[in-house]
C-alpha cells in the first residue's frame, strides 16, 4: 500500500474513531440528562432524534426499529461534525492557539448549527418558548462531549502527521 493510501486509511479510521467516541459521549449525556429531567426511559431520546426524519407520531410509535434509526441518525450527525472539523482544522490558525478554546468554540458552533439549522429544517416539534437554562446545559454538553474529544483527536492526529513529515 502506498503512502497516500495509508494516509487516507489512517485519516478515515481516525475520523471514525473520534466520531464514535464523541457520538457515544454525547448520546450518553443526553440519556443521563433526559432521565434526570423526566425520570422516564432515556431511550426516548432516540425516538426524538428519529422524529426529525419521520415525525413525532411515526417515531414514537415505531418501537425499537425507530429507536435504532434514531441512533443511526445521531451517529451520522456526530460523524459529519467530526469530518467537518478534521477538514477545517489544518486550515484555521486558531488550531495553533489552544485546543481547549477550539473545543469551546466548536461545541458552541455545533449547538448553533443543530438548533438554528438542523432542528428547524427537521420534523421535530419545537418547544413554544426558548429556555436559556436548557440551552446552556446543552451547550456545555456539546462543548465537553463533542467539541473536546474532536479537538483533542484532531490535534493528536495532525501533530503525529507533522512529526512523520
Amino acid at each position: 500500500m502506498n503512502t497516500a493510501a495509508q494516509s487516507n486509511k489512517s485519516y478515515a479510521i481516525t475520523v471514525l474513531k473520534i466520531g464514535f467516541i464523541a457520538g457515544s459521549l454525547d448520546i450518553l449525556s443526553a440519556f443521563v440528562s433526559y432521565y434526570f429531567a423526566t425520570g422516564t426511559n432515556p431511550l426516548k431520546v432516540l425516538n426524538y432524534v428519529a422524529s426529525g426524519a419521520f415525525g413525532k407520531t411515526a417515531a414514537y410509535g415505531g418501537g425499537a426499529g425507530m429507536a435504532l434509526l434514531g441512533l443511526l441518525f445521531h451517529y451520522l450527525i456526530a460523524f459529519a461534525f467530526t469530518l467537518f472539523f478534521f477538514w477545517v482544522y489544518p486550515r484555521i490558525k486558531l488550531a495553533l492557539v489552544n485546543k481547549f478554546l477550539l473545543a469551546l468554540i466548536y461545541g458552541l458552533f455545533t449547538w448553533l448549527v443543530m438548533n438554528k439549522v438542523v432542528v428547524p429544517l427537521s420534523n421535530i416539534v419545537k418547544p413554544a418558548t426558548f429556555n436559556w437554562g436548557n440551552a446552556i446545559k446543552n451547550m456545555v454538553i456539546l462543548i465537553f462531549m463533542i467539541g473536546l474529544p474532536i479537538s483533542l483527536g484532531a490535534e493528536k492526529y495532525y501533530s503525529k502527521r507533522i512529526e512523520h513529515e
